[in-house]
């Protein structure tokens, strides 16, 4: 099996999976079942000043479920640790005592001011933690108080708070980047330029679930008010891959190490995020949906990918980036057409239906008569919709447009179009 060992930012952990800073690393008691499990590393829920905040008592989380009940993306109103400063700070001491070979990380959410993180990083520090990561991401509450996202959508304050961290601390200090912004690039590097060892991102974006459609006041509610939160899970990974996809290619930012957050659910979502410029993960809420034993999964289907692919996993780091580019740079002379295999078809007709109303009028319903959906390759653009709405795994795949004519267009179409005229199973063969 692939050796999945890490040293990020010099921090060494046995796999390249964290648990970001949630609920589930909120105490000792989750920790040491997550290490028991065998989580390479933690961040520990955000610490703040003492006293502590209050949390609600009451619905912190909502989610959104697809049709089958499935957990695609939760929101939640939970606010930093409410336990005492030192109850953590105890905790987090006994926890890299016992567990020296995985990685702690002490998240930190502190005000503006040099004297405040000049108080606490020290103390936090002194437990034996790995490093910091300064939470200028949390969209809802702390940044009413001008904490979290209120300093992550400011470059200059995040450039500020890096260099106190920095000046405070004498361990690696990563920032975790909110994506309630336009560019991520000026906040990472605002990171970059106050010194900052690495970022983390996505934190989570600002949403409101739904509304209760008995009372119609939005959902949830506490005593009947509720307020936006934090979106994160599933859904948000397509946000959060962009994200580090765009720090990771920019000349700015290039060369910045990055820990990825934001829906990683499986092995192949980690692949995703490494490929794009992660030097490492962190999951949050698949371990809130399925428990901390998903981690044998991550790590060994990360270990078999990088097995078959035949790459170490410092290989597969930033692997994809050289592949993404702007949109003006992209070739408008390469064409690829759609190609419906007939042999895996079962004649449900989603592919036409979808063509037919809200795209190109590409896809036949009947031909010579015979019920039979194939691609009219002078109206097809390689939209790829037909793609994505077929039930069938590959059969209906983009295929380059290679050459040879279409007798009845004298159009040009696909090679594999050639051959399926050709093929001694398809019922139009004498007709075409």
């Amino acid at each position: 099996m692939a050796d999945l060992k890490t040293k990020f930012l010099g921090i060494s952990s046995p796999n390249p999976f964290w648990l970001a800073s949630a609920p589930p690393t909120d105490k000792a008691y989750n920790v040491n079942r997550a290490f028991a499990a065998g989580w390479g590393g933690v961040v520990w829920k955000t610490l703040g000043e003492d006293p502590p905040i209050v949390n609600v008592s009451g619905p912190r989380y909502s989610t959104l479920l697809s049709n089958d009940r499935r957990v695609i993306g939760f929101n939640n109103i939970e606010l930093i640790t409410d336990r005492p400063l030192q109850t953590n700070l105890d905790e987090m001491r006994q926890v890299k005592k016992d567990w020296p070979d995985r990685a702690v990380v002490a998240s930190v959410m502190l005000p503006m001011n040099e004297e405040s993180w000049a108080k606490y990083l020290p103390m936090i520090e002194d437990t034996g933690v790995d490093g910091f990561e300064l939470n200028f991401g949390c969209p809802h509450g702390m940044s009413e108080r001008g904490m979290g996202a209120a300093v992550g959508q400011v470059p200059e304050y995040i450039q500020m708070a890096t260099e106190w961290a920095k000046k405070a601390s004498s361990i690696p200090v990563i920032v975790k980047l909110t994506p309630n912004v336009a560019s991520v690039v000026p906040p990472a590097k605002a990171a970059l330029d106050g010194g900052a060892d690495a970022v983390s991102l996505i934190n989570t974006i600002n949403s409101i679930m739904r509304v209760d459609y008995d009372s119609l006041t939005m959902y949830p509610t506490t005593d009947g008010m509720g307020t936006h939160g934090g979106y994160c899970g599933e859904a948000v990974k397509p946000i959060a891959l962009n994200m580090v996809a765009e720090i990771a290619r920019n000349k700015e930012t290039r060369g910045l190490p990055i820990s990825g957050i934001g829906g990683i659910s499986d092995w192949r979502d980690a692949v995703d995020f490494l490929a794009l410029g992660a030097s490492n993960v962190q999951v949050c809420t698949a371990a809130m949906v399925y428990g901390f034993r998903i981690i044998d999964d991550l790590t060994d289907g990360l270990s078999s990918f990088l097995d078959d692919k035949q790459l170490t996993l410092e290989q597969l780091v930033g692997k994809a980036v050289p592949s993404v580019t702007d949109w003006q740079y992209l070739n408008l002379n390469y064409v690829e057409k759609a190609v419906i295999n007939q042999d895996l078809c079962i004649q449900c007709g989603r592919c036409h239906v979808v063509c037919e109303d809200t795209s190109h009028q590409a896809i036949t319903h009947t031909v010579n008569g015979v019920r039979r959906f194939e691609v009219i390759d002078s109206e097809c653009v390689g939209c790829n919709l037909c793609v994505s709405v077929c039930p069938v795994d590959s059969c209906i795949t983009m295929t380059q447009l290679t050459g040879g004519v279409d007798p009845r267009t004298g159009r040009a179409i696909s090679k594999e179009r050639l051959q399926w005229t050709a093929h001694p199973n398809n019922p139009m063969r004498k007709t075409d």
